[in-house]
C-alpha cells in the first residue's frame, strides 16, 4: 500500500519532468565505492526510463589523489579547486577519461541503459581559456595569489553534441576536461562544468550528489541540513564561514546555474540509496533544494518541502 501511495504521489512530478533535461553531477568519492556507484547509476537509469533526459557529469578527485601518490606527484587543492601541473593533467586524463568514465558507462549498461562517455575536450564539447593567477581567500580567511596551472574557465558548451547523444536515447557521461587554445587540454572543476552544461542546455534541474545530507548551516553538525534555501541565505552562510572546502565551488556552481536560468538546484547525499529519486519525486525530498529567491518557491506539488 505504501508503495502504491508513493507512486500516486510521484505522478505530478513524472508529468512535470517527462522530456525535461536533468544534469546530475557526482564526485569521485561517490564513485570510488562500487555500492554507491551502482546505486547512483541505477537511479539515473530509472530517471532515464521514466522519460527524463539525463546528463551525468563526474568528478574524480580521490582517484587522482591516489594516482598522484603512487606516481610521487604533489596534488594540492586551494579553496576547493585543484592546482593542475602538466604531469597531474596527464594522470587526470588517464584516470578520469580512461578508467572512471568507462566504469560509469559499464555501470549504466548493467542497469539497462545506454551511455556514451565524453571528455569535455572531445570535439570541443567544453571550450575554456586558461585561468590567470587569481587572488583567493582560503578557508582560514587568508588572501593569497594562486596560479592554478592547467585549469580552465569555461567559455562555450557545444550543446549540439550533447543534444545529439540525448536524441540517440543515450546518457552522456561527461568528464570535466576542456579544450583550450590549440591542442591544449585543461582541467575544469566538475561542479563548474555541471552548472555550465545545465545553463547551456536549459535544464530543468541541476543535481549535485555529495557526501553530505545537503547544505549544512553548521558544517560540524550533519543534523543542521537546510531543507530548502535561496541565494541570499547562501551568501550569508559564505560570509559566516559555514561554506568551506569543496562546498565552495559547489555554491559557486549553484549560483551560476540559478542566475543562468536553471529553475532548481538540489544538493543530495549520493551515498544513500534512493536519495536521488526521493528528492525528485517526493514532496519531502531528501536533501537541500536551492532557488534563486525565496519568492521563487512554487506551490505544491512542484516544490520539495
Amino acid at each position: 500500500m505504501d508503495r502504491a501511495l508513493n507512486l500516486v504521489d510521484a505522478i505530478p512530478y513524472l508529468r512535470a519532468y517527462s522530456g525535461q533535461i536533468f544534469v546530475v553531477k557526482a564526485g569521485g568519492e561517490i564513485f570510488g565505492d562500487a555500492r554507491w556507484r551502482d546505486a547512483v547509476t541505477s537511479e539515473i537509469a530509472t530517471l532515464h526510463r521514466l522519460g527524463i533526459r539525463v546528463v551525468l557529469v563526474h568528478g574524480g578527485g580521490p582517484q587522482l589523489d591516489l594516482a598522484a601518490e603512487r606516481a610521487g606527484l604533489v596534488s594540492s587543492v586551494v579553496a576547493g579547486r585543484r592546482i593542475t601541473s602538466p604531469e597531474l593533467l596527464e594522470l587526470a586524463i588517464a584516470e578520469w577519461r580512461g578508467r572512471l568514465s568507462t566504469a560509469l558507462v559499464r555501470a549504466l549498461a548493467a542497469a539497462g541503459e545506454r551511455a556514451i562517455g565524453l571528455s569535455g575536450a572531445d570535439a570541443g564539447v567544453i571550450r575554456a581559456i586558461r585561468r590567470a593567477p587569481v587572488e583567493v581567500v582560503d578557508d582560514d580567511g587568508q588572501k593569497r595569489v594562486v596560479d592554478y596551472g592547467l585549469v580552465g574557465d569555461v567559455v562555450e558548451v557545444r550543446t549540439d553534441i550533447l543534444r545529439g547523444v540525448l536524441e540517440l536515447g543515450a546518457i552522456p557521461v561527461l568528464t570535466p576536461l576542456a579544450a583550450g587554445e590549440g591542442a591544449e587540454i585543461l582541467n575544469v572543476n566538475a561542479d563548474t562544468v555541471a552548472a555550465e552544461v545545465a545553463v547551456a542546455l536549459r535544464a530543468a534541474k541541476l543535481v549535485l550528489l555529495t557526501r553530505a545530507p545537503g547544505i549544512l548551516e553548521n558544517p560540524e553538525d550533519a543534523a543542521s541540513v537546510l531543507h530548502w534555501t535561496d541565494l541570499e541565505e547562501l551568501g550569508d552562510l559564505e560570509k559566516s564561514g559555514a561554506i568551506r572546502g569543496g562546498m565552495r565551488p559547489k555554491v559557486a556552481a549553484i549560483r551560476k546555474a540559478l542566475l543562468g536560468g536553471v529553475p532548481r538546484v538540489h544538493v543530495v547525499d549520493g551515498r544513500r540509496s534512493g536519495a536521488l529519486l526521493e528528492e525528485v519525486f517526493t514532496t519531502d525530498g531528501s536533501g537541500t533544494l536551492v532557488v534563486d529567491e525565496a519568492d521563487d518557491a512554487p506551490p505544491e506539488p512542484l516544490i520539495h518541502r
